[in-house]
């Protein structure tokens, strides 16, 4: 057989296999398989608790029932695995990611490490629009400041954990820095959550950026014992009624472009747990993710399951993740540079 022919052949056997996989039924296609679940953070933290809640809950909910199985891949805050989906993953719904808020919205700001375009995604949707949760700025209950008005005091200062660029939690520790004038140092370089925790037990930091619900979720003795102090929340247009005495950030802002920063910062918060395919699924296998993702959400056991978790659950449909990203789009360019230079890797 010639190279020439053998070629041929190759590439006419790999379209019928193509062919063959489009035939395909979504049940068919998903029936037997192990489907990863990516998560870009290490375990332990809001992530890859709302991850694993998901791998156990959705195969129910798609023909077929495939076995959902959660891959961390901890690095990068998360951007890692958003490039891999776009670029890497194949595009047929085999592989499943859940991303930080904050990751989507780093092609927005023109980062040059997004390498991709995230309307092209296909958004399963989101578990939390953060109705019932805020971000905190906290300390350790031990730590000197007791309000974010102590953090602007000669020689109270709190040493932050972060993870890297890209993640929403050294984003707002930035902010609170470099917007609200808050005496803040950064330690980055954590994995995570969970990371994070173990070093302010030790010492090496005194607090961290964190949600409620993911502290509920993965030291709910912490909170319930009331070892920690939440100093600032965001992702709140108004107080959080749980956090009735903590300013918003919003509240904290000392200019217009403060709150304009913060503002463009919060946006991510009402995607706040998003769940994603590759963009370019063939359209039955995406709408039945899509549909199933939704259905899960209503869920009695699904919704039982994430109460003990103490999960916000507030989900927003993957079509509502796109209009976020629409609107965040439209922040008018020197809010989106000012951002850029506060949260730049260099800082």
């Amino acid at each position: 057989m010639t190279s020439l022919f053998r070629s041929a052949a190759l590439a006419a056997f790999a379209g019928l296999v193509a062919a063959s996989a489009q035939a395909q039924s979504v049940e068919q296609f998903y029936k037997g398989r192990s489907v990863p679940l990516l998560v870009g953070f290490a375990p332990g933290g809001i992530n890859d608790i709302s991850a694993r809640l998901v791998a156990r809950h959705l195969p129910r909910f798609i023909p077929g029932h495939p076995n959902i199985v959660v891959e961390n891949q901890p690095g990068a805050g998360g951007l890692r695995t958003a490039n891999h989906m776009y670029q890497v993953a194949p595009k047929d719904g085999s592989v499943l990611a859940g991303i930080d808020r904050a990751t989507p919205q780093l092609a927005i700001q023109g980062d040059p490490g997004a390498q991709f375009d995230p309307l092209k995604f296909t958004w399963l949707g989101s578990l939390s629009s953060y109705t019932n949760d805020a971000y905190m700025l906290l300390v350790n209950a031990s730590h000197p400041a007791h309000s974010a008005a102590d953090l602007k005091k000669p020689g109270v200062v709190a040493k932050l954990g972060a993870v890297s660029a890209g993640s929403t939690n050294l984003s707002f520790a930035l902010l609170a820095k470099e917007a609200l004038g808050l005496h803040v140092d950064l330690i980055k370089g954590y994995t995570g959550a969970a990371p994070i925790f173990l070093a302010m037990q030790s010492g090496e930091v005194d607090g961290q950026v964190i949600g409620l619900a993911s502290i509920k979720a993965g030291q709910p003795d912490l909170w319930n014992n009331h070892k920690v102090r939440p100093l600032v929340q965001f992702g709140r247009l108004t107080r959080l009624a749980e956090l009735k005495d903590v300013p918003t950030g919003r509240e904290l802002a000392v200019s217009a472009d403060a709150r304009a920063l913060i503002e463009f910062a919060e946006l991510p918060f009402f995607m706040a747990l998003p769940f994603v395919a590759p963009p370019g699924l063939p359209a039955d296998r995406a709408a039945a993710l899509k549909s199933g993702f939704m259905a899960m959400t209503k869920d009695a056991a699904f919704l039982a399951d994430a109460a003990k978790l103490s999960l916000d659950i507030s989900p927003i449909d993957g079509d509502g993740i796109i209009r976020l990203l629409v609107e965040s789009a439209k922040t008018p360019k020197p809010v989106i540079d000012r951002y850029n230079s506060i949260v730049s890797p260099r800082n």
